[in-house]
């Protein structure tokens, strides 16, 4: 048997606020959304991957803040260099907390930055890494 990462499961404080910066940091769409036993559920998605991948946020529950020095995120590639730049813009026009400034790491890393959704989960935004656009053709080194 081998299993396929299908979707990855997040408690938030306020569905609809998360919703949002997931909407607008991310491209993601909702799919679905539904209420049971009084919690409410979204699925978001990239366009034509809704079968592929989602981000489940389910209402309620809480989390410690994240600490200094934890690098736990959910990474984003962007296609260009200049979207890491932007995505820092972005988040403080809408006063999301910048988790991390953009910076260059060599390879495999790249470019990045780190924004903080509204419940402090960090998600990064890169470039330049050998995952999907903007990735480079030069293979893993192993």
């Amino acid at each position: 048997m081998r299993p396929t990462m299908t979707h990855i499961a997040l408690h938030c404080r306020d569905i609809q606020a998360s919703a949002a910066f997931y909407r607008e940091m991310c491209g993601l769409e909702q799919v679905h959304t539904r209420c049971a036993h009084g919690v409410r559920v979204t699925w978001l998605a990239e366009p034509g991957k809704e079968t592929d991948f989602v981000i489940v946020l389910i209402d309620g529950g809480d989390r410690p803040a994240q600490q200094e020095g934890d690098f736990s995120h959910l990474g984003f590639a962007v296609p260009e260099k200049a979207d890491v730049d932007a995505a820092c813009d972005r988040a403080r026009r809408h006063d999301w907390p910048v988790a991390w400034e953009p910076v260059q790491a060599p390879f495999p890393v790249g470019y990045f930055c780190g924004i903080k959704d509204p419940d402090g989960h960090v998600v990064e935004f890169s470039y330049g890494q050998p995952l999907g656009p903007g990735a480079p053709e030069k293979p893993f080194d192993t």
